[in-house]
């Protein structure tokens, strides 16, 4: 698909660029190596922005507060996306009518080839992931980054035929001409608005990845996510991607027929099945054969510590979840959750002051054994009169393997910050990882 706009950067003689880190580097090697007459700038509010120290020797570098007189001579700026529109230094550059654009804007100048991009409040980047693990089951030579992992500048010139970008509101206000195959606006909820000034304005900023997309894929259970133009919906019981009955199980189908049984997603929780069909929607878009998307959904575990399957042993499922850090997210773990066998739930941590009763119903229609740990272990152990309570993950881990049977399933998914006993919510994901890695068959009973 062509892009829209055939701009160059050779059209700009002075570049600022406002912003470094990972987003501002990439844009500064883009432009030094398509563009390399081009004068260029950078600037940082930070003192000790990161990266400054990987900058090339012709590039000044400002620090501490934003060069205005900079601005007012550059003919192109690019921020990052961390940068508000708002900010005041970029107010008198919008009077001078000098073009502002991301590092997704330059992308699109120079994409030749299929591109789908994703955004959302919750869930774009295992949906953008698992697109992509769609496209290389399908021998596809496929760029995955954005907002995920490889920033999407750097993903160009690498010899792919298909890109998959996972987009934030905040690129996506400084892009204007990124023409997509396909594009999804997964869901939508209240976040950021210290950056913006009602709810209706963070919606219009996820709203314009619709701008020049052939396929608009949104929520059939979420009419936020809806625009005016024609859409390709997905949604549990309504939609082209939806749903159904078939044979006596629940099947993922597509316009109502039949692709694979829930039962077999690799991906573990509710939410994950409404990925896959958005996922499948984005895939359509760009002629992924379906092989290999459902190879792609059968194999696929999902980002790290994003309910991540770590092991099967013994016929017991254990899932890593460290990421759900409040009660929302581990509730969004559980919500539909189906299971041959018991739930063995890891709770615990630091609670941050949470009220826990929310998961008190949900707890109880699952029957869940629980096992709690960390600062907030009692708090969380009253859930339940079967609570089981432990002074580290590491013990209850152990505990959990002496009673678990064939068909169960261990979900580390603690509803509480880890920083009581660990560095971070990846450092709590690891230890539970490593200390399953090292229970032996014998050792599950």
């Amino acid at each position: 698909m062509s892009t829209v706009s055939q701009r160059s950067l050779t059209e700009f003689d002075h570049i600022v660029v406002m912003g470094l880190g990972v987003t501002g580097l990439s844009v500064v090697r883009f432009i030094a190596r398509h563009h390399p007459q081009a004068t260029i700038r950078v600037m940082d509010s930070r003192l000790q922005p990161p990266g400054c120290d990987q900058l090339p020797a012709q590039v000044t570098l400002h620090t501490g507060s934003w060069q205005e007189q900079w601005l007012a001579d550059a003919d192109l700026v690019v921020t990052n996306p961390g940068i508000a529109l708002t900010t005041p230094a970029l107010g008198p550059v919008h009077q001078a009518g000098i073009p502002i654009v991301g590092d997704i804007e330059l992308f699109a100048w120079y994409c030749d080839k299929p591109v789908v991009a994703i955004t959302g409040s919750n869930g774009k980047s295992t949906v953008t992931a698992l697109v992509g693990e769609m496209a290389k089951a399908a021998g596809i030579r496929v760029g995955v980054g954005g907002n995920i992992g490889v920033a999407a500048l750097d993903l160009l010139d690498q010899g792919h035929d298909l890109y998959v970008l996972e987009l934030s509101s905040f690129q996506l206000e400084t892009t204007a001409s990124l023409a997509l195959n396909g594009a999804a606006f997964l869901n939508f909820s209240e976040d950021h608005m210290d950056r913006y000034d009602s709810l209706a304005d963070y919606r219009a900023a996820k709203l314009r990845i619709f701008a020049h997309a052939h396929t608009r894929i949104a929520n059939a259970d979420d009419k936020a996510t809806h625009s005016e133009q024609p859409l390709v919906l997905f949604g549990f019981q309504h939609g082209d991607y939806r749903l159904i009955s078939h044979q006596g199980q629940e099947w993922l189908s597509v316009e109502g027929v039949p692709v694979l049984p829930v039962t077999e997603l690799a991906l573990v929780g509710r939410h994950n099945v409404a990925n896959c069909l958005a996922a499948m929607a984005l895939a359509d878009s760009v002629g992924i054969g379906r092989d290999g998307q459902v190879k792609a959904m059968q194999t696929y575990t999902g980002l790290p510590h994003r309910c991540q399957t770590v092991a099967t042993i013994n016929g017991v499922t254990w899932v890593n979840d460290s990421k759900a850090t409040n009660v929302a997210s581990t509730l969004a773990a559980l919500d539909g959750l189906t299971l041959q066998g018991k739930l063995h739930l890891l709770l615990g941590g630091d609670g941050k002051g949470a009220d826990f009763q929310a998961l008190q119903p949900v707890l109880d229609k699952l029957s869940a054994q629980l096992y709690c740990f960390g600062q907030d272990g009692e708090k969380l152990a009253a859930l339940s009169r079967s609570s089981q309570r432990f002074d580290t993950l590491e013990q209850a881990i152990n505990v959990i393997a002496q009673h678990v049977a064939p068909g169960d399933m261990v979900l580390l998914s603690p509803a509480c910050s880890s920083l009581d006993q660990f560095a971070n919510f990846m450092a709590r994901g690891d230890a539970f990882a490593d200390a399953v890695k090292q229970l032996t068959v014998s050792d599950v009973r």
